[in-house]
């Protein structure tokens, strides 16, 4: 009852806390005043500061840690040179065998792309499931570990942005929306040969239509992705909302934990507990 009882409460608060904010907008304030995060696990400790530029996020993230959501889950994927998630419920107790990753709180966030907000290594941003919206899983979490880039491979993943740009921009579009069906027809069936005639399809359809804008990385991000490394492919994609200011060391410890199946650590990489930094 008292599981039960604290749940209630949990789900209830950020119910509020979304009906007060939907139309509010944040005032910016300078990175010293982000509220930060303390997150330790079994490998090291971490601190996060989360952006007020997504206070959505922001506000959603902190109430959970409060409420200790996170407290004893584990990393469930782990994929190097990419990202440590983690975030699922079902985790907590979870037995060696167990498959993790569907678990989640029963509401979205909904989604905060900014443009000066990328995934260079270290940031924090949300997990999310294929729904047209983009919005935000309200639980599930990951931090980018990535890889250095140079100018070839970015262009690469430029062209991978846009080609997500342009399939959620197609869905708006009923004349068009057969090249999203034979997309994901073919992305089932395995066929990648007809797969990628219908993504490069939808990408030049896109860049012909008047509304749609090409997204090029920033030559400072570019830079950025050039030495400290990170995962472009992902921008404006998935929601960034905080970043490691303190152990990045942590999330290479981490990431290096051999996997095994679903990506999941075979020994378990545990969140001890995470708390505000006052």
């Amino acid at each position: 009852m008292k599981l039960f009882s604290k749940l209630s409460s949990l789900l209830i608060t950020c119910i509020l806390m979304y009906s007060c904010q939907e139309n509010q907008k944040e005032t910016p304030t300078p990175p010293e005043n982000r509220q930060r995060i303390e997150l330790v696990t079994n490998k090291g400790t971490m601190v996060i500061a989360l952006y007020n530029d997504t206070p959505l996020h922001r506000d959603n993230f902190i109430n959970l840690v409060q409420h200790k959501a996170y407290d004893s889950l584990l990393f469930h994927r782990v994929i190097s040179n990419f990202m440590i998630q983690a975030g699922d419920p079902e985790s907590r107790n979870a037995k060696a065998k167990d498959t993790l990753g569907e678990g989640d709180v029963p509401y979205r966030v909904k989604a905060e792309f900014l443009p000066h907000l990328f995934h260079k290594k270290g940031v924090l941003a949300a997990a999310r499931d294929g729904n047209p919206e983009r919005a935000s899983s309200g639980m599930q979490f990951y931090i980018v570990q990535g890889k250095i880039y140079n100018d070839s491979l970015l262009t690469i993943a430029e062209k991978r942005i846009n080609g997500w740009l342009a399939e959620h921009y197609i869905r708006k579009d009923r004349a068009h929306s057969y090249l999203l069906d034979s997309l994901q027809h073919h992305s089932a069936s395995g066929n990648t040969t007809k797969y990628m005639l219908y993504k490069d399809s939808i990408i030049n359809w896109a860049a012909h239509a008047e509304e749609f804008k090409t997204y090029t990385i920033p030559e400072d991000q570019r830079t950025i992705y050039k030495t400290l490394g990170g995962v472009p492919h992902l921008d404006q994609n998935y929601t960034v909302f905080g970043e490691v200011i303190e152990g990045l060391a942590t999330i290479d410890s981490i990431a290096t934990t051999v996997t095994g199946e679903f990506a999941r650590p075979i020994d378990d990489v545990c969140i001890i507990a995470m708390r505000l930094v006052e």
